[in-house]
């Protein structure tokens, strides 16, 4: 019986060999369901819609480029000012800067820079005026997003800063493009 791409592509990771993995053929984060949002109660859900409704979607591109179990291997990019709330993941996470800025409590961090989080510690992060590209290292491949922000009025916060940020999010590119 002849082998699909996905069963090669599983065989080979698991023999140890190795994978080629392209950006542009990567499925969203959300298609590939690796990270789940934990603690879901109906009114961060009906916050998180107010945020969704507001334009949230439109400020971020993230991708899974590689996943196998116990790694993962995430780009993700955050539009210039996008509100990240602030959350936590059940798992470790070091951050890889491509390209952009992004402010991180009192530190800015530009292209080559990166930091570590460790499971279950809150963080959050403002990308800069040309936004930020980072990829993101875990030791699982699947994990939780646990968001701190957890009443209807705390999203609608967050939702206020999407829609003034929303109009410019559409002309943006990749700060990654500007050097091509």
């Amino acid at each position: 019986m002849p082998h699909t791409a996905t069963q090669e592509q599983s065989d080979t990771v698991n023999r140890g060999g190795f994978q080629i993995f392209r950006t542009a053929d990567a499925p969203s984060l959300d298609e590939t369901a690796h990270m789940d949002v934990a603690d879901m109660t109906p009114e961060l859900e009906a916050g998180i819609g107010v945020a969704l409704e507001a334009g949230f979607a439109e400020g971020n591109v993230v991708k899974t480029l590689f996943s196998q179990p116990g790694f993962s291997l995430t780009y993700a990019w955050f539009k210039s000012g996008f509100p990240l709330p602030l959350h936590t993941h059940d798992v470790d996470c070091l951050y890889y800067v491509v390209a952009g800025s992004l402010q991180l409590g009192t530190e800015t961090l530009n292209a080559g820079d990166g930091f570590f989080v460790g499971a279950n510690k809150a963080y959050r992060y403002t990308p800069g005026p040309q936004g930020a590209e980072v990829l993101e290292f875990r030791g699982q491949e699947n994990f939780d997003i646990r968001f701190l922000a957890k009443t209807v009025p705390a999203w609608q916060k967050i939702a206020g800063a999407v829609a003034d940020r929303c109009p410019d999010w559409a002309n943006e590119s990749p700060p990654s493009a500007a050097k091509a």
